[in-house]
């Protein structure tokens, strides 16, 4: 009995001294601590040279569609201008801000980077653009696979669109 008693004292002896001698020190509030990953980046990356498609200039490619020739003349046509604005505020506005980068790519200087017979066949002909153009797939990637919806607009539209384009 002597010999338990003393087993039982020694082993408690050993829970107390072993859970002992830790401090622990409560904040008020939450905080938390954050390490940074500690990542390798190489000198060069791939896409480093890579023009963002939304950006690279290509004036020779026509698109895929059923535009084929658009004449522009020198002078604006306002009428068409203010009627392709309507339209663009009614069908485009949802996915298309001017001066920044929303769902699609930003309209405003885009007959200096595009042909106006590819801006029209992307307007008119948005899937099958998405399927055949390299342009229109890259576009696709850049805007996280946000493929531009076919608004079902006829081609007097479309140009009267373009035409609202070349005022921006």
């Amino acid at each position: 009995m002597k010999q338990l008693l003393k087993t039982t004292v020694f082993l408690l002896a050993l829970i107390i001294m072993s859970c002992g001698g830790k401090e622990e020190k409560k904040n008020d509030g939450f905080s938390v601590t954050r390490q940074k990953a500690e990542t390798e980046k190489p000198a060069t990356t791939p896409d480093a040279d890579v023009t963002k498609a939304s950006e690279r200039v290509d004036l020779n490619n026509k698109g895929v569609g059923p535009v084929t020739s658009v004449a522009l003349s020198s002078e604006i046509d306002q009428a068409m201008a203010a009627t392709g604005k309507e339209v663009y505020n009614q069908m485009c506005l949802a996915c298309h801000r001017i001066g920044k980068k929303f769902i699609g790519p930003a309209p405003d200087g885009i007959l200096e980077r595009r042909t106006p017979e590819w801006v029209m066949n992307m307007i008119l002909n948005p899937e099958q653009m998405v399927k055949e153009d390299p342009l229109a797939k890259d576009l696709l990637v850049e805007f996280n696979g946000s493929p531009m919806a076919n608004q079902g607009l006829t081609e007097e539209q479309a140009r009267a669109v373009l035409e609202y384009f070349r005022t921006l």
